[in-house]
């Protein structure tokens, strides 16, 4: 756990480092977010922040390759996890193009596409579909394939699109690879088996990224990650999952605490979780897509009706809108893992009391800030 920490820190510092250095180049070059209307931002902020991000993950690799655990951990562990960065420096250049040229829609969905396909052609894919009785349906390469690219460019088109307030996008998808990375460490733990994963390795650097990249990020923000920071940690985020399949049997995952099965969800977790963990995002991506085909739009014309917006609108401020969504994400993503490897009824009493909390937070404290005003008509608290 300790190396873990170390790598955890080293791409935190690192990207933080590196966030002031990309600042200067997207101010040099260019690459800054104009004022539109559906923005919420009211001035001009500089993007490439994904650059940075990338910096501070390559730097976790090759401290992690020098650590006397991980190093002696075996060779598909940063096999994996060097195919993986690769890809995401791949996805990272497209984003860099779109930020400087703005990129049509489908030109980045080709280059989603292309970086995922090199995931799978390099053995980064599903390897097998878990079933409800604890058994494994072994899938061709095929299968394996369209699962994988389905779920990547998923995920890196909903982290994305969730991508719209200062430290919304980095912080959701932090609080998604710290509960990941849980899963994968107590995972080894009940199974008995290394501690050295490639999933836990990812997941790891990349919470440390996002919360470097967070220092910069949060409202008011002086850098955005722009599209070369929201596809570069969906990609990272989506492929650690899938690297999991390869490295433990259907049967071993299914595995909770004491070797117990807890419910049917770990049996789908390792298809289900990159889901699981950005359901704030998707739930984002698949209204927007329903909103603006109802009214007879592309699926990719923007519009300023995401969740994030409508938290604006009901009266929180930008920093409680972003902590709400963090809330919401980080009720899902642990949920799922506490779920999926514990039982009891301290664990459901926990899980209750934060939801409850979360919808709480979510719609009553806009009505506690509006309270009336004893003189007369009514006044907002600070």
């Amino acid at each position: 756990m300790r190396e873990y920490v170390l790598v955890f820190l080293v791409a935190g510092t690192v990207t933080y480092l590196l966030t002031v250095i990309a600042r200067e180049i997207a101010l040099r070059t260019g690459a800054v977010a104009r004022v539109r209307d559906r923005d919420v931002h009211a001035r001009p902020v500089p993007y490439l922040g994904g650059l940075a991000m990338l910096g501070g993950l390559v730097a976790a690799y090759v401290v992690a390759r020098q650590l006397p655990f991980l190093s002696r951990s075996g060779p598909f562990v940063f096999r994996d996890a060097g195919v993986v960065l690769i890809a995401g420096a791949l996805i990272c250049a497209v984003g860099v193009l779109d930020d400087l040229f703005e990129l049509d829609a489908l030109t980045k969905l080709g280059g989603q596409v292309l970086a995922a396909g090199f995931l799978i052609v390099f053995g980064i894919q599903y390897v097998f579909f878990p079933t409800p009785d604890g058994t494994q349906f072994a899938l061709d390469a095929s299968q394996g394939a369209l699962l994988t690219g389905f779920i990547v460019v998923a995920t890196v088109n909903a982290v994305n699109f969730v991508d719209g307030l200062d430290g919304l996008a980095a912080g959701v998808v932090g609080i998604g690879a710290v509960a990941f990375f849980l899963f994968c460490y107590q995972l080894t733990r009940f199974n008995d088996t290394s501690r050295a994963t490639t999933s836990a390795l990812l997941s790891v650097a990349l919470a440390g990224a996002c919360a470097g990249f967070l220092a910069h990020n949060f409202h008011p923000a002086r850098i955005f990650m722009g599209d070369s920071g929201s596809m570069l940690i969906g990609l990272v985020l989506s492929a650690s999952a899938v690297t999991l399949t390869g490295q433990f049997a259907g049967n071993e995952i299914s595995q909770g605490a004491a070797g117990s099965r807890a419910s049917l969800v770990p049996t789908l977790l390792p298809l289900a979780l990159p889901i699981s963990i950005m359901v704030v995002p998707l739930l984002d991506l698949v209204l927007a897509v329903v909103r603006r085909t109802r009214a007879g739009r592309s699926p990719f014309a923007p519009d300023k009706q995401h969740l994030h917006h409508r938290l604006l609108e009901i009266g929180h401020s930008q920093r409680r809108a972003v902590v709400i969504m963090w809330m919401w994400a980080g009720l899902v993503a642990f949920g799922t893992v506490l779920v999926s490897l514990y039982t009891g009824p301290w664990m459901w009493g926990g899980l209750a009391a934060l939801a409850v909390l979360t919808i709480t937070v979510t719609f009553l404290l806009p009505r506690v800030h509006r309270l009336p005003d004893p003189a007369g008509g009514s006044a907002a608290r600070p």
